[in-house]
């Protein structure tokens, strides 16, 4: 279980549960495994677990898909009133009597609470979708709208909801406007984008047990916003048991199974997202970064590759082509591939084009075409001014190669105002001060750097070479000691060996 593998933890749960006398924590260990695997035996082991919170959700599921719609409520009715249930009770209960063909009283039980302040939005949102299923347009548009004023930055789902309902009730230009603003907190979206469009009519909620996972996935992504991890994927599960082609449920599970390096399952739990959702593009792009990340760069590339032939118009394949060969230091194939991405921009003046222009900078400066480089940075910087990863890298660069440093110190000091605690930022900014011969104050910085970043062979190189030249070499050979013992590359590993064998760093300040 520890690892992710709920499959096989559950298969050995059930031959111990067997095996074994009745035991209330095996048992409770194997409800818990075959409800994270999906195993039918849930629901049998759940009734053993009267007094079991998730057991009598996963009661209340089986209710709902046998169309039990009075038993399911009871059960949500019995819930505890207390921690984050006494939230999610009421949106259970409401859902259940809308399935029980009652609407006008489903908006009764949630009316308190959507004219609590606290929490309206969320309530406000359930309530629209419950009037919409029941045909209460009024209410409906009500409620809908009560959302808008109080969400300003949606989530993608609360974004597809909101643009169902506006273009469902002749709204078009609101309705693109909901789907197309979410390109800017989440780029990838963008490839998306025409899909969305295109079946932003469709009712988000056809029936009241999709509203009961739509319950189960909004408290998913409360929890997982407080770290709750565990719990936050029973109530995925519970809302995959209703509907298991929610592509969005799907998404946050694999986000945080991947968080918790559970990268295989993150992987097989988006295998079941038709490729007929509108999100299916964005599922695709999390696939080929997960098997990068299970150690299959040439299966990613693949993937990508054909991401690309499928989805002319995006950028979004070429760039993630990029960023593997740059991670394996193919940084000319690199460069090809983002010319391709950069190719495939629709719009050129678009801001979150940045981070295109940034990383094919990235991988300009490291094969060696600094003047390229440049003028990408320089690029990248008139569309998104004050992008701190870009001062930060431009300013770096200009300060390791010794020209332009006090340009490069007021890059990197708008850089680490926007981020403080940023530890490259703060080397860089270090290593600038280090540069211009300002010694007593980039140790201080670098020292900070190295609190920040206490396992990065570059800041610990750098903290050594400004010890020495305030006069501190025996600190500066442990400083080198340190950065070699943490896997600096093959060129920073030489030149590290080089300044213990001869006990200097070589020419660095500046004017030397």
């Amino acid at each position: 279980m520890s690892e992710g593998d709920t499959k096989t933890a559950a298969n050995d749960l059930l031959k111990a549960f067997a095996e074994l006398p009745p035991a209330p924590e095996l048992t409770l260990e194997t409800f818990l495994a075959c409800v994270n695997a999906n195993r039918p035996e849930a629901v049998t082991l759940a009734r053993q677990l009267p007094d079991n919170q998730i057991a009598q959700l996963v009661l209340a599921d089986a209710d709902i898909a046998a169309g039990r719609w009075q038993n399911a409520e009871a059960r949500f009715r019995a819930m505890p009133r207390q921690g984050i249930s006494q939230l999610l009770q009421p949106l259970l209960v409401a859902w259940a009597e809308q399935g029980d063909g009652r609407t006008d009283t489903a908006l009764s039980t949630l009316r308190p609470y959507v004219e609590n302040p606290r929490f309206r939005a969320l309530f406000a949102l359930e309530a629209a979708m419950i009037a919409d299923l029941g045909n209460r347009p009024e209410a409906a548009a009500a409620l809908y709208r009560g959302v808008e004023a109080d969400m300003a930055n949606p989530s993608l789902r609360v974004a597809q909801i909101l643009a169902s309902w506006q273009a469902r009730t002749h709204q078009a230009a609101e309705a693109e406007h909901t789907l197309v603003t979410l390109e800017s907190a989440a780029p990838e979206l963008g490839i998306a984008m025409p899909a969305l469009l295109a079946n932003v009519t469709r009712k988000p909620v056809p029936g009241a047990a999709d509203g009961i996972a739509e319950a189960y996935f909004t408290f998913a992504a409360l929890l997982r916003s407080q770290d709750a991890n565990d719990f936050s994927l029973v109530m995925i599960r519970l809302a995959l048991d209703l509907r298991p082609n929610f592509a969005a449920a799907r998404l946050l599970a694999s986000e945080i199974l991947s968080s918790d390096h559970h990268l295989r399952a993150a992987y097989q739990i988006l295998a079941d997202v038709p490729a007929s959702d509108p999100i299916a593009p964005v599922v695709r792009l999390r696939r080929a970064a997960l098997v990068d990340l299970l150690g299959h760069p040439d299966e990613a590339m693949r993937d990508l590759e054909r991401m690309a032939h499928d989805y002319p118009n995006s950028p979004l394949p070429d760039e993630r082509r990029g960023d593997i060969l740059r991670e394996t230091h193919r940084f000319t194939d690199a460069v090809a591939a983002y010319d391709k991405g950069i190719a495939r921009i629709s719009n050129p003046e678009d801001s979150a084009n940045w981070v295109l222009y940034y990383d094919r900078g990235v991988a300009e400066e490291q094969s060696h075409q600094w003047p390229l480089a440049k003028a990408d940075f320089q690029h990248a910087l008139q569309l998104s001014p004050d992008q701190p990863f870009v001062l930060n890298y431009l300013g770096y660069s200009l300060a390791d190669m010794g020209t332009d440093l006090d340009q490069a110190r007021k890059m990197v000091q708008l850089a680490a105002a926007r981020r403080p605690n940023d530890g490259a930022i703060t080397d860089s900014l270090g290593w600038v001060l280090f540069r211009q011969g300002h010694i007593k104050e980039a140790v201080t910085t670098l020292e900070r750097a190295v609190e920040l970043e206490p396992e990065d062979s570059t800041i610990n190189g750098h903290l050594g070479d400004a010890y020495f030249a305030a006069g501190r070499k025996i600190e500066a050979q442990y400083q080198w000691r340190r950065a070699l013992t943490l896997n600096p590359t093959p060129d920073d590993a030489a030149s590290l060996e080089a300044k213990l064998n001869t006990g200097h760093p070589g020419a660095v300040l500046s004017g030397q």
